[in-house]
């Protein structure tokens, strides 16, 4: 589990297909290394783990689930990638959760530096509706954010200047993919309550006691 919150941009040392896997060695700062061999860390908001290491980079396999679903795929040496450590009970959630499962891939479609905030517009698949709402979180390529102007399948955010120097955001270039995961307490929910009507559709409205039996409700 993450929170969204980068710790550092890490650079692509080499990204090699094998069959219909691939292996990833990513360089990091001092602040991110000596990782433990087993390890969990969301490269672009993809929960990887490590299986080699070393002073400055680590290693990480890559399935064909992660490169079908994911922008990682796209990688080539010299990449600038996201890098969070998985969090510890003693840490603060700054952000919000983040699995690191990665639900789609989503475009830039617009980029508007202004006075204190650049605006970043991204389109996403018509799927993703239900869980991306106004004032809602998402994390793009990991980092956390805030969702408004939800229409057309777009959204856009607003990033700070820090936010935008400390991520691979100030790499971004209009058409660039990008990984999106929804707030994973939004897609539980809108399951719970799709799963609810579903079976009240032939008994009538929902009653209070229907939403006490299926505790909803004390």
């Amino acid at each position: 589990m993450f929170s969204g919150i980068i710790q550092c941009v890490g650079r692509v040392e080499r990204f090699a297909r094998k069959n219909e896997a691939a292996e990833l060695v990513v360089g990091v700062e001092d602040s991110l290394s000596g990782f433990e061999l087993g390890e969990s860390i969301a490269v672009n908001g993809v929960c990887l783990t490590v299986r080699d290491s070393r002073d400055h980079t680590f290693t990480a396999d890559l399935g064909t689930e992660t490169l079908n679903r994911t922008n990682l795929g796209e990688l080539t040496a010299g990449g600038k990638v996201n890098l969070e450590r998985s969090l510890t009970p003693q840490q603060k959630i700054s952000g919000h959760f983040v699995s690191g499962h990665v639900d789609r891939v989503g475009r830039v479609r617009d980029i508007q530096k202004k006075s204190g905030e650049i605006l970043f517009r991204f389109e996403h698949p018509p799927d993703l509706r239900p869980y991306i709402i106004e004032k809602g979180s998402i994390a793009v390529d990991g980092i956390s954010l805030t969702v408004f102007s939800c229409r057309d399948d777009r959204f856009s955010v607003s990033v700070i200047p820090f936010t935008f120097s400390h991520t691979n955001l100030n790499a971004r270039k209009i058409g660039d993919a990008v990984n999106l995961e929804c707030d994973i307490i939004g897609k539980y929910v809108y399951k719970a309550c799709e799963t609810l009507l579903s079976s009240r559709e032939s008994s009538g409205p929902i009653s209070l006691e229907f939403l006490r039996q299926k505790g909803f409700i004390e």
